[in-house]
């Protein structure tokens, strides 16, 4: 292998590669990146065996070949590199980094060791933006399961149709729904009109925020019944710049749509940013139980949030806003509270309540496409 290349492309390149790579003492070589020259291009690989990404830089090739390193030293010795144009090439199963005014040597491991990423042989694939697609994703994704003891419940929940694309994730305390539209000339697989559902690894779902959330332009997800694809194309060349290959995870996903009030018994429309600062200021005095308190006066057009620390003390405050139905008292969780109002983009929330017990639904006013139901902590 020979090639030059520029410093900033390869140290991009590294960066988004070395993001799912974790120390590993059973598996060394999951430690290390595939170095492979394709074409006009210098392609990087890494893998844990459960997400798969692949890079493609362009470069000035000289000799093909491949061959594998650890990850972080040659990352971050690249990063303090100057901004130039540096060669790297294969002598003796060492590979040569050289610039202007330095030369480092690494010690070079059998490519055949690397584990082999899955070919893609599917031509099922949907095109959506990926800036919104990966905004909508941000909404939900922190709300799966922690625990696996239903492994359903760890991932976040995808349902393709025809024009659009809803993500769902649960913790079975709360749960959020956004819809993303997509136009329909972007669908290239069949029968997607009856839906097409996968439940993505939240590790995945937090990984494709952070590759693909500020790239501009479309990616393209590519369908298979074990395994999904997700694959940017560099405009400038239409060859890929990015694939990020997941596994999926198994079994079925709940009806969530079940869960979701079709009805309420009190409704409040509020200020997002004050309905927000109080429920924070509240916090302060909630305690080791995270309580606060809402009472609702329909009269009056007042929501009052109460808190009390028996310790360090007690919080009382009012917001005004356009309340109808029933009066009632409710206890939550702040940080239920607190995520939910965080999500939501609009000015005004709703906040629909069902009693002390029933769920709750906050969703932003004038926008059908975010909801977050949360659970009340029962009255004892």
């Amino acid at each position: 292998m020979k090639l030059t290349i520029l410093k900033e492309n390869l140290k991009n390149g590294l960066n988004t590669v070395e993001r799912i790579v974790s120390k590993s003492l059973t598996l060394p070589i999951l430690n290390n990146v595939l170095l492979e020259t394709i074409g006009n291009f210098l392609c990087l690989t890494t893998t844990n065996l459960e997400i798969g990404i692949k890079y493609w830089i362009l470069a000035k090739i000289e000799k093909e070949n491949k061959t594998t390193i650890p990850i972080k030293p040659f990352s971050n010795f690249v990063s303090l590199l100057p901004e130039e144009t540096i060669s790297l090439e294969i002598k003796d199963k060492v590979l040569n980094i050289i610039g202007k005014n330095y030369k480092a040597q690494i010690k070079c491991l059998d490519p055949e060791e690397f584990p082999i990423i899955p070919k893609f042989e599917t031509q099922n694939f949907i095109e959506i933006n990926s800036v919104i697609f990966c905004q909508g994703l941000s909404q939900v994704v922190d709300f799966s399961a922690s625990s696996q003891i239903r492994p359903e419940l760890s991932g976040v929940y995808f349902v393709f149709q025809k024009d659009r694309v809803y993500f769902a994730a649960t913790d079975s305390f709360r749960l959020a729904e956004k819809t993303v539209y997509y136009e329909k000339s972007s669908v290239f697989i069949k029968g997607i009109e009856e839906g097409y559902s996968f439940i993505l690894p939240q590790k995945t779902a937090r990984e494709l925020i952070g590759i693909f959330g500020e790239k501009e332009g479309k990616i393209k997800i590519y369908f298979s019944p074990n395994q999904v694809l997700f694959e940017y194309i560099l405009p400038e060349t239409a060859h890929p710049q990015i694939r990020l290959i997941s596994r999926l995870i198994e079994g079925e996903y709940p009806n969530y749509q079940e869960i979701i009030p079709k009805k309420y018994d009190t409704q409040l429309i509020l200020n997002k940013n004050d309905f927000l600062n109080q429920i924070k200021s509240a916090s302060l005095f909630s305690g080791k139980t995270n309580e606060v308190k809402l009472k609702i006066d329909r009269k009056k057009q007042v929501l009052e949030v109460a808190s009390q620390d028996q310790e360090f003390g007690e919080q009382k405050s009012q917001l005004f806003g356009k309340i109808n139905g029933k009066e009632t008292s409710v206890s939550f969780n702040f940080r239920f509270l607190i995520d939910g109002i965080s999500n939501i983009t609009t000015k005004d929330v709703i906040f629909e309540l069902n009693g002390e017990e029933g769920p709750a639904v906050l969703k932003p006013a004038g926008d059908i496409s975010y909801i977050y139901v949360v659970m009340p902590i029962k009255m004892s």
